[in-house]
C-alpha cells in the first residue's frame, strides 16, 4: 500500500542556479547533494517538511538518452516542460512582498480565489510555482458555470 510522497522532480538547466533560487530566495534547505558518478542527485525541502524532497534534476543520463534530454532542455527553456510546485503559506501577501524584495519576479500578484489567496511565479528555468494561502473557513467549490463566468 502506498503511504506518502517522498520525492517529486522538476527539471532545471543548472543545479547551482537552482540552489541559489530554491535555497537562497525561497528559503528551502539542501537535503541531499550527492555525486553519483553518472549524475548529481540534488534535493531540497522546506525546513519544516524534511520528509518531502524536491529533486532538482538535470535532463540527461541516466534517466534520459541524449536526444530526449535535448528535447526536455528545449521545453524547459521555453517554460513548457510541465513541471511545477505549489507551496502553502499562512500569509500570501507577506510572502509575496518578502520574495519580491529578494528579487523574485512574479507572473501574478496575490489574488483572492475560492480556495484561498494565491500568487504565481516561475523559477529561473520556467517551472511554474504557486504560493497559496488557504481560506480561514471551508472551501466551497463553485460550479463549472460559476467558474467560467469569473473574469
Amino acid at each position: 500500500m502506498l503511504k506518502r510522497i517522498s520525492h517529486t522532480f522538476i527539471h532545471v538547466l543548472d543545479q547551482d542556479e537552482a540552489l541559489d533560487f530554491y535555497v537562497g530566495k525561497l528559503g528551502m534547505v539542501v537535503h541531499t547533494d550527492a555525486d553519483l558518478g553518472v549524475m548529481r542527485f540534488l534535493t531540497v525541502n522546506l525546513p519544516d517538511q524534511p520528509e518531502v524532497e524536491l529533486v532538482l534534476m538535470l535532463p540527461g543520463p541516466p534517466a534520459y538518452d541524449e536526444a530526449t534530454a535535448a528535447e526536455i532542455r528545449e521545453l524547459v527553456a521555453k517554460g513548457a516542460a510541465g513541471g511545477g510546485v505549489i507551496f502553502q503559506t499562512d500569509d500570501c501577501h507577506g510572502t509575496y512582498e518578502r520574495l519580491r524584495a529578494a528579487g523574485v519576479q512574479f507572473t501574478q500578484e496575490p489574488t483572492e480565489r475560492f480556495y484561498g489567496t494565491d500568487c504565481a511565479l516561475r523559477d529561473p528555468f520556467g517551472n511554474a510555482i504557486r504560493i497559496t494561502q488557504p481560506p480561514s473557513g471551508a472551501i466551497v467549490v463553485p460550479s463549472a458555470r460559476e467558474l467560467q463566468a469569473q473574469p
